[in-house]
């Protein structure tokens, strides 16, 4: 989970797990410290890692500023916690079966898998789905995004999907690299749900609270 200025660390005792600290991200060429917390929720016996950083993620307010502007670094802060996800799973030596990402913010992570990741052992067999909601931006991300995201292991032809980086490029992005894709709410933009079920990868419609534990776990099972 990203660490938003919104989350009370005291309230769900936040603490910072030293020995996964020390490493900087650099994002748009600048080096930014990972910082990661996490908490516990005792009555599920489970454990919540969030991604830190005090340059994208100490202000209080989500996405948007007080008037409610969206944050002109909103490609970085997803740039960096995508990153600092995939960072943190592979110093704690884990190997996911399935990566499930959940809304806009996490577009980022397929491609990393597929690109940057490609060769790491832990994320050999890992499959990716993603979640779309309706939770579409207005305002494009930043137009440098394309050049952000290229890098050795990224090629601009890659992501050349986002010259245009608004909501429906960004998620598209997401989709070309997972595996699948569940459609998290009622309502989802029309031409991304479109172009999920143009790819010829499994789709899940949405589903209710009441019956989508049992049609996700079945759909994981498409993959592994």
């Amino acid at each position: 989970m990203p660490k938003y200025g919104c989350v009370n660390e005291r309230r769900n005792q936040l603490h910072e797990v030293i020995r996964l600290t020390g490493m900087n991200l650099i994002i748009n060429d600048i080096d930014h410290p990972l910082i990661i917390k996490v908490a516990s929720i005792q009555s599920a016996r489970m454990q919540i890692y969030f991604i830190d950083n005090e340059d994208y993620f100490q202000r209080k307010a989500v996405l948007k500023n007080a008037d409610g502007v969206f944050f002109d670094d909103n490609d970085e802060r997803a740039m960096f916690f995508a990153r600092g996800v995939l960072e943190t799973v592979q110093k704690l030596r884990w190997s996911p079966d399935v990566i499930h990402c959940h809304g806009w913010f996490t577009s980022f992570v397929p491609l990393l898998v597929k690109r940057t990741f490609k060769d790491n052992p832990l994320f050999s067999n890992t499959k990716i789905v993603t979640s779309v909601y309706d939770n579409e931006f207005d305002t494009p991300l930043n137009q440098q995004l394309k050049k952000k995201l290229a890098c050795d292991s990224i090629s601009e032809s890659d992501v050349d999907k986002i010259t245009n980086p608004v909501y429906e490029n960004v998620v598209n992005l997401a989709i070309d690299y997972s595996d699948g894709v569940i459609f998290g709410s009622k309502q989802v933009n029309k031409n991304v749900a479109d172009y999920a079920k143009s790819t010829g990868k499994p789709v899940l419609e949405y589903q209710s609270p009441e019956t989508y534990i049992d049609a996700y776990n079945e759909f994981y099972d498409k993959f592994l």
